[in-house]
């Protein structure tokens, strides 16, 4: 793919300031088009184009890694597609233009909106020949695998006479990972999956909900309260002791009661992986 067709690029060895410039112009641009999630727009992956793009590397691989990553994070394609369009934007306009650029999906050559679209396409089409129940990079168990537990304990609950929600809750924990770069994004979630395992070792149903959001469906009792602020402070203190996380990550932790519904608690699901 020529790069030639984004944008003009910054010449070879462009430095991290200009990654940095760029990843954060095309997050504005992003956000300012209609991305309806501020937290999950920050991936691996979007470091990676921007490389490609600074770097005058292989934008045509990265765009297809993004487009898988965008799929599995639960993007639709129309936005993953707008996202695109907004870099495009972003690289079409002169690096020093102030006020926000237009992002316009049928501006983007057709090439590029190829990629990206197969990327996607290819990743919802794996969903649907493989039933994957553990996240490859935390251990945790999938969205998908979390609201087949979710049914069984509506099942459980409504043979029982009782309310699901009176019986079960889940507890969250979320990290900002907006100022976070590269891999640091994955040492944090492989730092809170660490800690939710050595918390929540009853049973529970630990899962990932979203690129950056854990969620452990468990029970409700009275030591739930400080069985999650033990899970805070831990997250805390290994968030603190590395250095490229320190200062960069922000963290939420609290507990999502239940609606009545199966239904209404996949939806909840949906929802709290994506803000």
């Amino acid at each position: 793919m020529s790069v030639r067709e984004v944008a003009p690029r910054p010449s070879r060895g462009g430095s991290d300031a200009d990654l940095r410039a760029l990843r954060s112009r095309w997050r504005t641009a992003s956000l300012a088009a209609g991305w309806p999630f501020p937290a999950d727009w920050t991936l691996p992956e979007v470091d990676a184009v921007c490389r490609a793009v600074v770097e005058h590397g292989d934008v045509a691989s990265a765009l297809i890694r993004l487009g898988h990553r965008r799929a599995e994070a639960g993007a639709s394609l129309a936005e993953t597609l707008q996202d695109l369009a907004a870099l495009h934007a972003v690289l079409e306009s002169p690096s020093g233009r102030d006020g926000i650029v237009s992002a316009d999906p049928d501006a983007v050559p057709a090439r590029l909106l190829r990629v990206v679209a197969l990327g996607w396409a290819e990743e919802m089409a794996g969903r649907v020949t493989t039933a994957e129940a553990t996240d490859g990079l935390t251990g945790l168990a999938t969205p998908s695998y979390l609201r087949t537990r979710l049914r069984e304990v509506y099942h459980e609950a409504t043979a029982a006479g009782q309310r699901t929600e009176e019986r079960h809750v889940l507890a969250m924990v979320a990290v900002d990972l907006s100022q976070a770069t590269g891999w640091s994004r994955v040492v944090a979630m492989v730092l809170v999956a660490d800690v939710l395992r050595l918390v929540f070792n009853r049973g529970e149903t630990l899962a990932v909900v979203g690129p950056s959001v854990g969620a452990v469906l468990t029970p409700r009792d009275q030591r739930l309260p400080l069985r999650l602020a033990t899970a805070r402070w831990l997250v805390e203190q290994r968030l603190a002791a590395d250095p490229d996380l320190e200062g960069t990550v922000s963290l939420r932790v609290w507990l999502e009661g239940l609606p009545p519904t199966h239904q209404a608690a996949c939806d909840l699901v949906n929802h709290l992986g994506r803000g």
